[in-house]
């Protein structure tokens, strides 16, 4: 069974981003989707993280039809087996870097890894509020939130936007030896395609069209 099987979806706003775009993800990969600003990856991201429902197809995630979930059962697969990353951070701004780590651990039962601290450089401002945090410390925070609650995928767009290249491309090392330590996977949106060939599968989304490139 693939973690992420995605059929025949197409959609569209105002006008058409995409159609007819199937692919599938095994355990223990990772994917990149590239593409020019407005060519709709973030949005097919958003449909296949379970936050938005296509025009048209389907998408299956962990063995389970999407759009055979009611909204409780979305909540739940979003909390508990899902790992939403943007570049946006979405911290609770009153509370330390910790407090938030904290506030994921409770809710997955998990506890803070102290390895994620230190593989993020972050262990020694963890006390800090938010608000006292760089943009690269707050975004780092942000991605030891999601790992913190030990997702079965991850869904990441744009994480390494507020990253210098050198902590950008520990970030994606740090991601690449989850998803093979835990048999996870990853789908990664990005403009930076020397970090999207770092995944197992490349995918460029052009002319309403997801093509394959590696």
């Amino acid at each position: 069974m693939n973690i992420l099987e995605v059929k025949s979806i197409s959609h569209k706003f105002e006008y058409p981003l995409f159609t007819d775009v199937n692919f599938s993800l095994g355990f223990g990969e990772s994917m990149a989707i590239i593409g020019v600003s407005g060519s709709g990856k973030s949005t097919l991201l958003h449909i296949i993280s379970a936050l938005l429902t296509p025009d048209s197809g389907e998408v299956k995630l962990l063995g389970k039809n999407l759009n055979s979930l009611n909204t409780n059962e979305l909540t739940e697969l979003r909390r508990d087996k899902l790992g939403l990353i943007f570049q946006t951070h979405y911290l609770f701004k009153g509370f330390s870097a910790k407090e938030n780590l904290e506030v994921s651990a409770i809710l997955s039962n998990r506890k803070i890894d102290q390895n994620i601290l230190n593989e993020l450089d972050i262990q020694n401002v963890i006390e800090q509020r938010v608000t006292e945090l760089s943009g690269g410390q707050q975004q780092r925070v942000s991605i030891a939130r999601v790992l913190t609650k030990k997702p079965r995928i991850i869904f990441a767009d744009e994480p390494t936007g507020n990253l210098d290249s050198a902590t950008a491309s520990s970030v994606m090392n740090i991601f690449s030896e989850y998803v093979k330590k835990e048999n996870s996977a990853m789908v990664l949106v990005t403009h930076d395609e020397n970090l999207a060939f770092n995944c197992d599968h490349v995918y460029r989304l052009e002319d309403f069209k997801l093509l394959k490139v590696k």
